[in-house]
């Protein structure tokens, strides 16, 4: 009798489980769900101070995170300069397509690694200036120049398969930061 009992009152017990999920997990439901669990996430991932672990692609946090915290105001603008190789002789396409991969190719360094100078450069519009320069050589030097006073770099080396050789240092990132500073490095290189 005893063991009827709790076989039953296990049984009732294991029922309404069953009804409450199935009324719990609607269709209806499920869409808003997904949202709100998608806007939390997204709130919690922005609350997250910014940690320092930077590539050696990106930002030194040294000089330019000291000259972006003292322009902090808003009062100094932002902006990225692509350096395009001209001894390349690449097309107009081969160009854009190649630029695109370096502006891509720094805003998801900075999303890992600089996401409040990111958000600054949103602000500010997200200007790009694209230029050129002679050869891999003077591309070598504008990142030196760049990576010496901390202002991130990114390198685009093309994978080889259209107009140039595999591995072709091509396009070059230098920014976003403030325009003064990214006119010291790019600020002689003629526009493309």
């Amino acid at each position: 009798m005893f063991l009827k009992f709790t076989r039953s009152s296990a049984q009732k017990q294991e029922n309404q489980e069953k009804e409450w999920l199935a009324g719990s997990f609607k269709p209806e439901n499920f869409i808003p769900g997904l949202v709100i669990g998608f806007i939390f996430g997204m709130l919690l991932d922005l609350s997250k101070p910014n940690g320092n672990h930077l590539s050696k692609k990106s930002v030194s946090s040294g000089n330019l995170q000291q000259k972006l915290s003292v322009s902090s105001n808003g009062d100094q603008e932002l902006k990225m300069v692509l350096v395009v190789r001209q001894d390349l002789k690449m097309k107009s396409g081969k160009i854009a397509s190649q630029c695109a991969h370096a502006a891509t190719g720094m805003y998801a360094e900075l999303m890992q690694s600089g996401r409040s100078l990111l958000r600054r450069w949103e602000q500010c519009g997200q200007a790009k200036i694209v230029v050129t320069c002679r050869n891999q050589q003077e591309m070598n030097i504008v990142k030196e120049a760049a990576d010496t006073i901390g202002l991130p770099t990114f390198v685009v080396a093309d994978a080889g398969r259209t107009q140039v050789l595999a591995g072709s240092k091509t396009v070059l990132a230098v920014g976003p930061g403030p325009k003064s500073i990214v006119d010291s490095v790019t600020g002689k290189l003629p526009l493309l």
